[in-house]
């Protein structure tokens, strides 16, 4: 018994850490006034700030009820452990291993512990070196990242398209929705180098080429934002590329400038010119915001690493087709030589890795 108790001592401790690091108590206190809330008389007065309380009621329970749940089970495991019952031993012993599998499925919440992991991402794939060939990348990455994002249910919604002149894009913008979107794409986040031998050249030379992604967590609403109007140039052009024919009808693509920072956004998706200075300002804000976070840590000069020049260097995972097959992230090491089945959409096990990496860290802690 001296032995199990031992464990379910450990487990405890496991569990009170994870608790604290997931801040339980705080969003359980938040679950609880939003219960209040929901129970005065004028609750349905406002029905659309109503609707958003009780989606966020549903959000918090589910988050928070497993977390309670272990924590009381454990404590009640101990106590009856602590009366060195021989009679019980058995099972006691099956409940502290039910719980300690319990733990380790929840767990996984360790890994979305981010500001934004649960939001859903701007993503964006731009042509880096390597001319025709780059571009022909990016239109793979753009494939592989699109089978990956129909696997995961999300939804994909184009906001701009720039085609190459011989094959390929030079860039694509998209806005994808879903589950944990950020905290499962934060990983692709930067340079991204092909070799292979070129379809492009006469002689079909060996080439090396790069593509970066860009992941942004989309911020619809931030009171930590504001935009004045004066630093803004808003452009109207004719629409072009994904979206259907009967885009280019209208002058409806918006091109918005931020002076100050010289961040742009260009939207030619929607038919409306409104719908599209709508998304391009939800846009902007994300950039926005997002730098303004990365500034508060360090300086500008210092937060280049995800937006570096596409070039030798600068990767984060180097997909090689000749003279060898191999797929292999230089952050976690993690490699495969299943390289078709990775351009095929089958990208889960380097997130897992790079999610599984971070939450060893938070495990040293």
């Amino acid at each position: 018994m001296h032995e199990l108790l031992k464990d379910i001592h450990q487990l405890k401790k496991t569990v009170e850490k994870t608790y604290s690091i997931l801040k339980i108590d705080e969003y359980v206190e938040k679950l609880e006034k939003l219960r209040g809330l929901s129970q005065k008389e004028n609750f349905w007065n406002n029905n659309e700030d109503s609707v958003d309380i009780l989606k966020e009621i549903t959000v918090l329970d589910n988050f928070t009820k497993p977390w309670v749940s272990i924590s009381n089970k454990i404590l009640d495991l101990e106590e009856l452990a602590k009366l060195n019952d021989v009679n019980l031993k058995s099972e006691l012993i099956q409940n502290y291993e039910e719980l300690n599998s319990s733990y380790n499925l929840i767990k996984e919440d360790l890994k979305f512990i981010g500001e934004y992991d649960k939001n859903n991402v701007i993503f964006s794939i731009f042509a880096g070196a390597g001319g025709t060939d780059a571009q022909d990348w990016a239109n793979i990455l753009l494939r592989m990242y699109l089978k990956f994002f129909e696997k995961k249910l999300y939804k994909v919604q184009y906001v701009s398209e720039n085609t190459g002149e011989e094959a390929g894009i030079k860039s694509v913008s998209l806005i994808v929705e879903g589950d944990k979107v950020y905290g499962n794409l934060k990983s692709e986040n930067g340079v991204h180098r092909l070799v292979r031998l070129s379809p492009f050249n006469a002689d079909h030379l060996r080439q090396t080429s790069f593509a970066r992604v860009e992941v942004i967590p989309q911020i619809l609403n931030s009171k930590d934002l504001e935009i004045n109007n004066s630093d803004l140039e808003i452009d109207v052009f004719r629409s072009g590329g994904n979206g259907g024919q009967s885009v280019n009808t209208t002058d409806s693509a918006v091109r918005i400038t931020h002076v100050p920072s010289g961040i742009t956004v260009s939207i030619q998706n929607e038919r409306s010119q409104l719908q599209n200075k709508d998304i391009a300002m939800q846009i902007l804000k994300s950039k926005l915001l997002k730098l303004k976070r990365e500034q508060e840590v360090e300086e500008l000069s210092k937060i280049k690493g995800p937006l570096q020049s596409a070039e030798w260097g600068n990767q984060i995972r180097s997909y090689v087709m000749h003279p060898y097959k191999q797929v292999k992230d230089l952050r976690t090491k993690f490699e495969t030589s299943s390289i078709e089945d990775v351009l095929d959409g089958n990208i889960q096990s380097f997130i897992d890795k790079y999610l599984d990496q971070n939450l060893s860290s938070l495990d040293s802690d």
